[in-house]
């Protein structure tokens, strides 16, 4: 069988989910499709074998966390913490995400195609994430690995408190966060953001790498200072 369908007007998601979690692992099932979404929270959480879900609709809180080695694509937006924790495998966000999109993802890809909510990328971990359209306020706060694309613009206290994350930015950036800062484009970074931009997809292609920016840490945060009474 090459796809199955799971009807959420008609089925549990709870069904879907541990359809996913168990018999996906060793059917000959190729591509799971979910049908009537509604918004729904937690569809498709915690895969961790190399399946194909596709979401007709809109997904609710979470949708695609933890996700290990899966393809996960929406064919609508997505709410709050959509692809949190990421470990591998890709999500595809192919409408609006909402807040936190990527929150702690240690690994794997995220393609947004329109814009990102508040906080997206926080605390990220060593994922990547490719946002066609623009980002909200204290994107990529306290990022310690990993690389962030905005082909848009970005809001304010962007990469506040960063760590070993870089982040690449085509449009303007309402203001930097604590210790970020904007470097020189290097040729290592054009080659990063070839590789993302086309692992992101045709439409992502399109831009030219050398019309990004970097930003990446300052590094006065690294280590304690009692002597700054919290003024860096």
């Amino acid at each position: 069988m090459e796809s199955l369908t799971f009807d959420l007007a008609q089925q549990a998601l709870r069904d879907l989910n541990q359809y996913l979690h168990n018999e996906a692992k060793t059917a000959s099932v190729k591509k799971v499709i979910v049908a009537n979404p509604d918004g729904a929270h937690n569809i498709a959480v915690g895969l961790d074998c190399p399946v194909d879900v596709e979401v007709v609709g809109h997904a609710g809180y979470y949708a695609g966390g933890m996700n290990k080695t899966a393809t996960v694509t929406i064919n609508g937006s997505a709410g709050t913490g959509v692809a949190e924790n990421m470990m591998s495998g890709k999500v595809h966000v192919k409408g609006f995400a909402s807040n936190g999109a990527g929150a702690s993802a240690h690994g794997g890809l995220l393609v947004i195609d329109g814009d990102a909510g508040l906080r997206c990328g926080i605390s990220l971990k060593g994922g990547d994430i490719v946002v066609g359209g623009s980002v909200g306020s204290f994107s990529a706060f306290m990022a310690q690995a990993g690389r962030m694309v905005i082909c848009g613009d970005a809001g304010d206290a962007l990469g506040d408190s960063l760590y070993e994350a870089v982040l690449y930015v085509k449009g303007n950036i309402k203001s930097l966060g604590a210790d970020a800062q904007i470097e020189p484009l290097t040729e290592t970074d054009i080659s990063a953001l070839k590789e993302l931009l086309s692992a992101a997809g045709p439409a992502f292609a399109e831009h030219d790498p050398k019309s990004f920016k970097r930003v990446a840490s300052a590094r006065s945060l690294y280590h304690w200072n009692a002597d700054a009474n919290q003024e860096y």
